[in-house]
């Protein structure tokens, strides 16, 4: 096989964060005005993990982070409304804030482990340990989407570019979080007259096969596309918070 034939089976970031808006679309849409077609859910379990990933290749890639951070933080804060009327059909929710607050401290949390990291390997695993435990805890305690669970899962992506069996260690770790905390709704599979009952959420774990196939490179698009995705965060959630206030049912 030529090395072209191979490229073929790699994807770029423009190609991943795709992926990501439109698998977070129909996991909105089924939560909004879409019920009873709950496949899109189950689609929509991955596109966590895959922006989780994006906002690692953000961190690591950044020439600013400062500016990369105010940059993530503006965004929450304009996504706020529409969210909380997505989720509560009120323009205020104290109990439950966006993604992008998650990513908010996740990178603080990230920026954190890397100083450390610079030092030594042995203070970059301790502080990712206690940062770990700390984002853990914030997470909870500021409401954000995804909680705990989702700070420790972008953690997880960095650490899995900085140590040997990196895809062993988000494998085990994504489906411990995914499977065993998170959990939810299941559906149940029989095979061999055998019934298993597999979680919603453990459809996240099939993010890492795009993951996997990323081939580390940017993709088209520059700054018009990187901000055209932040901005469909907020606009396709107030579309749909809006579509579901009008009695509007798929």
């Amino acid at each position: 096989m030529t090395g072209t034939g191979i490229k073929t089976k790699y994807l770029n970031g423009t190609t991943l964060k795709a992926l990501a808006m439109f698998l977070m679309f129909l996991d909105h849409t089924c939560w909004t005005i879409a019920f009873d077609h709950q496949w899109m859910t189950c689609v929509g379990r991955l596109a966590f993990p895959l922006f989780a990933f994006l906002v690692v290749e953000g961190y690591r890639h950044t020439g600013n982070f400062k500016r990369y951070l105010k940059r993530m933080f503006l965004f929450a804060l304009i996504s706020e409304i529409p969210f909380n009327l997505m989720t509560g059909g009120a323009l205020i929710n104290p109990f439950h804030q966006n993604v992008m607050f998650t990513f908010c401290l996740a990178l603080l949390l990230l920026r954190m482990v890397d100083k450390a990291w610079e030092r030594s390997w042995g203070k970059g695993i301790f502080v990712a340990v206690f940062g770990g435990c700390l984002g853990y805890g914030l997470g909870f305690l500021a409401f954000v989407d995804y909680y705990g669970y989702g700070i420790i899962t972008v953690l997880i992506f960095w650490l899995g570019r900085k140590v040997r069996y990196g895809r062993l260690l988000e494998l085990a770790a994504l489906a411990y979080i995914n499977v065993e905390l998170i959990g939810g709704m299941s559906y149940v599979l029989t095979l061999w007259g055998r019934e298993i009952w597999i979680p919603q959420q453990a459809f996240a774990l099939l993010a890492l096969i795009p993951i996997w196939l990323y081939n580390g490179q940017r993709g088209p698009g520059g700054k018009k596309w990187q901000y055209f995705g932040y901005a469909f965060y907020p606009a396709h959630i107030l579309i749909l918070a809006l579509l579901a206030m009008a009695g509007v049912s798929l």
